[in-house]
């Protein structure tokens, strides 16, 4: 692994978000989820002052794999990107990476608008924000925060392809067990995949804050969310 990851025994692809645009380090920190955990990862979690934890799995996720805390004191908000579960009749996730980043786009407000008002809220931070594995639900919500915080697309792209390392899948795909015991393939992310789903926000509304406010997010969220995230 390179040095942009940080050793938190029991979670993969755990690294600070920070650097990026005007966020600064050691406010937010993104990974996969907690559910492997050790005691030792705790206390290099506590060791980062943690305060607030970010769930973005659906809830049949939480309850096959739920976060092990090991006495950690913090708050711990689910806000799933995807519809309820993998199999919603109404909604069915989709099985490939080229449909399933719009479609993430297009499901995500909701939650995406909670995590801004969440990081708004003085004494939030240091928040660590975590799916399944850290790449897919995180890294679009990643790339939005440090888009609202004026980063590149340049940098946010570099920095979302960060998590192929993080997750030994720089030569190929991998194979894992999904919640459901359902041997399934995890596949690398391209630049591609991000740039689908943001531009289906750019296409639809026009910017972010314009794709937010609908989902109740004020300019005010906004301006706080620059305040405790900005170097």
């Amino acid at each position: 692994m390179t040095d942009a990851f940080i050793d938190i025994p029991g979670v993969r692809n755990f690294r600070d978000a920070g650097g990026i645009g005007a966020l600064r380090r050691g406010v937010l920190y993104r990974s996969g989820s907690f559910h492997t955990l050790t005691e030792d990862g705790a206390r290099r979690l506590k060791a980062l002052g943690l305060r607030t934890v970010i769930d973005l799995r659906s809830p049949f996720e939480l309850e096959v794999w739920p976060d092990l805390r090991h006495d950690l004191d913090h708050e711990t908000l689910n806000l799933p990107t995807l519809p309820a579960n993998r199999e919603d009749l109404d909604r069915p996730w989709p099985e490939g990476q080229a449909e399933l980043y719009p479609f993430m786009a297009e499901t995500a407000g909701p939650s995406l608008a909670a995590v801004i008002r969440r990081l708004a809220t003085p004494g939030a931070t240091p928040t660590v924000v975590h799916c399944a594995v850290g790449k897919d639900r995180t890294g679009l919500t990643i790339a939005v925060l440090q888009s609202l915080l004026g980063a590149s697309e340049a940098d946010i792209t570099a920095d979302f392809l960060l998590s192929n390392a993080g997750l030994d899948l720089l030569d190929g795909p991998a194979p894992y067990i999904d919640e459901t015991g359902t041997e399934r393939v995890s596949r690398p992310i391209s630049a591609p995949l991000l740039t689908s789903a943001l531009s289906w926000i750019h296409t639809h509304h026009g910017s972010l804050p314009a794709y937010l406010h609908p989902h109740g997010v004020t300019d005010a969220d906004l301006t706080a969310l620059r305040t405790n995230l900005s170097a």
